[in-house]
């Protein structure tokens, strides 16, 4: 029996959204419950507290360490980190200003007033930090709190710049150029051939050539890449976000939702509508929306959805299913979608998570109808396993935080293991139970 488009009624967008629904349910009662358990606490990698690249740290080997302090009320302020000359005694840079009901300053001057209360974010030496807060009784907190998700890697990090020949910062120093106010970022090093500058940096004259070591939110650095003055050594990371443009992208994607659901348009269509809107309506550009793309993933898909269509027509995925079917003889179609499910889950640990679903779905299909079982069900089961990945930090997002968690593939095992058998369990389960066997 061949398998065609007309022999299953496709799902409706939200037909599966039951076994999402438990599945988040489940995962998340498991870890509130066993998570102390199995869950790593995770080691950061050696100098990677301050977001520096590898290469930086080589040259800047004692700067990157990020500290939060809490000023008590009992401090005999207020002060401005001029009077209290924090950078000229202990080699630290205040590099944001959480006042007591205040806004946030992520680029403090020297005028900038500290009082009781307030929190404060510092880069330096750990001794000198300690130090630091011992002499002006201020509470060094065991982690960043405040400034957690502001100084995260997404959001800020560590970057060196040149001084170009063009620029007016030379033959200027950064006090009088008001670098901070200027540009908001704060400077934290100055490198000049083989020698690096930390104390007194504000006030040495700046030279063509020289290297700025440079802290600041990503928007930030987008901004003044633009800009005559420098020439970073990296790329630099993160988004630039027009919260401006906002409305404009949730009515595209309205638009989108609508058309699916309003008009039943076929979901690439209604899809493709909304990315056009937000090309029309300046979301983005022709050029961010190409440099968006995941070509990879275009190539994979381009290969591998006709080996599947080859693996359809020319009756290979149906020999394979009769062979496994004949062997494993007679089975309930609950057990053929577990086995399913578990295989599935096997193949996506070392196989992408695409190219498991467009080999499998054919053949999950074929055995199924072998076993009079719903094909449609083993179709679903195959496409909802493959998101099965968290034994392994094989899947991207797994492997996105491995580093900045310091975690080990043996992390993933312990963590992921039971998991991956409650993903299978609910989801086999919710199926049963919504869509019937």
């Amino acid at each position: 029996m061949q398998i065609t488009d007309a022999d299953a009624e496709p799902f409706g967008l939200f037909a599966v959204t039951p076994i999402g629904l438990a599945l988040i349910s489940a995962l998340l009662l498991y870890l509130v419950l066993f998570g102390r358990f199995i869950l790593p606490a995770g080691q950061k990698e050696k100098g990677a507290n301050g977001p520096l690249s590898k290469t930086l740290q080589r040259t800047y080997h004692d700067i990157g360490n990020f500290f939060e302090l809490h000023i008590p009320s009992s401090f005999a302020g207020p002060k401005t980190l001029m009077d209290l000359e924090i950078r000229a005694y202990y080699f630290t840079t205040v590099i944001a200003v959480a006042p007591k009901g205040g806004t946030k300053n992520f680029a403090p001057d020297t005028d900038t007033v500290l009082r009781g209360g307030d929190t404060i974010a510092v880069e330096g030496p750990p001794e000198l930090v300690k130090k630091l807060a011992a002499a002006c009784g201020w509470e060094i907190k065991d982690d960043l709190a405040v400034f957690a998700e502001d100084l995260s890697p997404n959001n800020a990090g560590i970057m060196e710049a040149i001084i170009s020949p063009r620029s007016e910062m030379a033959r200027n120093t950064l006090r009088s150029f008001a670098f901070r106010k200027k540009y908001g970022v704060n400077p934290l090093a100055v490198r000049r051939g083989n020698k690096t500058f930390v104390g007194g940096i504000s006030d040495i004259i700046l030279q063509s050539g020289d290297a700025l070591l440079l802290q600041g939110r990503w928007d930030k650095f987008h901004f003044l890449k633009e800009q005559l003055d420098l020439v970073f050594t990296e790329e630099v990371q993160g988004e630039i976000r027009q919260t401006d443009k906002l409305k404009y992208a949730i009515g595209c994607m309205l638009l989108s939702l609508v058309l699916i659901l309003g008009f039943e348009v076929q979901l690439s269509i209604a899809l493709l509508t909304g990315a056009l809107a937000m090309i029309l309506s300046n979301v983005i550009t022709i050029d961010e929306a190409y440099e968006s793309m995941d070509w990879m993933t275009v190539f994979l898909l381009g290969g591998m959805i006709p080996l599947a269509i080859a693996f359809e027509r020319t009756g290979a995925a149906k020999l394979i299913a009769e062979t496994i079917m004949a062997g494993l003889g007679p089975v309930s179609p609950l057990l053929l979608l577990t086995a399913l499910g578990i295989l599935t889950s096997f193949f996506t640990l070392v196989v992408s998570n695409i190219g498991t679903t467009v080999l499998m779905v054919p053949l999950a299909m074929h055995m199924a109808v072998s076993c009079d079982a719903d094909p449609r069900l083993a179709a679903l089961v195959v496409a909802i396993a493959c998101s099965n990945n968290f034994i392994l930090p094989t899947h991207p997002v797994n492997s996105l935080v491995m580093q900045p968690g310091g975690y080990s593939s043996m992390d993933y095992f312990k963590a992921g293991s039971g998991i991956s058998a409650l993903f299978l369990l609910v989801m086999l389960a919710t199926i049963s139970l919504f869509y019937g066997s």
